[in-house]
């Protein structure tokens, strides 16, 4: 990975860490969809792959993409245990 950014394995091992913090991932995109207004899509990187809301209309499958995000969690238990773990997308660079 390229200095700058962030690994999937490294959010998803310590969430409190990353929580509201902006990180920059690139990858591969797994599955985009818009449901019921909600606009999201799974980036798949070497390490994992991670849930990505975003504003606009999702890359198609199969994109290799670079953004930045904010690391946000619904709940996280005892500091380890997220859920409803995703970045929620502020830039997309292509």
């Amino acid at each position: 990975m390229p200095f700058g950014y962030t690994h999937v394995k490294d959010i998803v091992a310590k969430p409190a860490e990353f929580e509201g913090k902006e990180v920059k991932l690139k990858g591969r995109v797994r599955s985009a969809r818009s449901i019921m207004g909600i606009k999201a899509y799974t980036l798949r990187e070497e390490t994992g792959e991670i849930s990505i809301v975003t504003q606009v209309e999702p890359p198609k499958e199969n994109t290799d993409v670079t953004l930045k995000g904010i690391v946000k969690s619904t709940v996280i238990f005892g500091g380890s245990t997220p859920v409803g773990l995703r970045i929620e997308e502020t830039k997309r660079i292509w």
